[in-house]
């Protein structure tokens, strides 16, 4: 039994080098986001986050690196994700799921603001409503997902997309790139 567990523990771990090796192409997009996002916050806007189930805690894991810290002390960035849990069941509960995200968009995001939505296969329909509601505002937009991109790719105005069928792996890789998009907003933002 143990060399069975052995053996699937070692495939999982290849599995994730290889889908992060393969990801190294996207190195420009994710330097381009960090731009845009140190942009968004040098004009006083906010980062605000959003998705789903393990998409949400990876929305709000960027956050709290934000506004908390990421790698050394320094003031809090602004930043906002959009998975409160009372304001989600409320509007969830008296009218619907699929605009849970859209409505605090629509009342909370400004032109000068970005969204990062989380969605690893770019079709949960709240997150693509809540993309279209942002940058109809102006709002700079941005989607994190995995397998082609689905319908969430053709409205993000920049897409990070992981080159795998796997939620685990994709989710994997989306903490890669926030963990690396907070060492560079951090850096050019506080710079030591």
């Amino acid at each position: 039994m143990s060399v069975e567990l052995s053996r699937i523990v070692e495939q999982r771990i290849q599995e994730s080098i290889l889908v992060k090796s393969q990801f190294i192409a996207n190195a420009g997009v994710i330097s381009d986001i960090a731009t845009q996002l140190i942009k968004t916050i040098r004009n006083d806007g906010c980062i605000f986050t959003c998705g789903n189930g393990g998409s949400s805690c990876d929305a709000m894991h960027f956050v709290e690196e934000l506004v908390a810290r990421y790698k050394r002390e320094r003031p809090g960035i602004k930043a906002q994700h959009l998975c409160d849990v009372s304001t989600i069941t409320c509007w969830a509960n008296d009218y619907d799921y699929q605009s849970i995200f859209e409505r605090q968009v629509t009342t909370f995001i400004k032109s000068c603001d970005a969204l990062v939505a989380f969605s690893t296969s770019g079709n949960s329909e709240n997150v693509n409503r809540a993309l279209a509601a942002a940058k109809q505002k102006g709002a700079f937009t941005i989607l994190f997902s995995g397998k082609d991109g689905g319908k969430g790719k053709s409205i993000a105005d920049c897409s990070v997309i992981v080159p795998s069928q796997e939620t685990a792996r994709i989710q994997e890789a989306h903490i890669m790139v926030v963990h690396i998009l907070c060492e560079l907003i951090e850096n050019a933002i506080y710079p030591i």
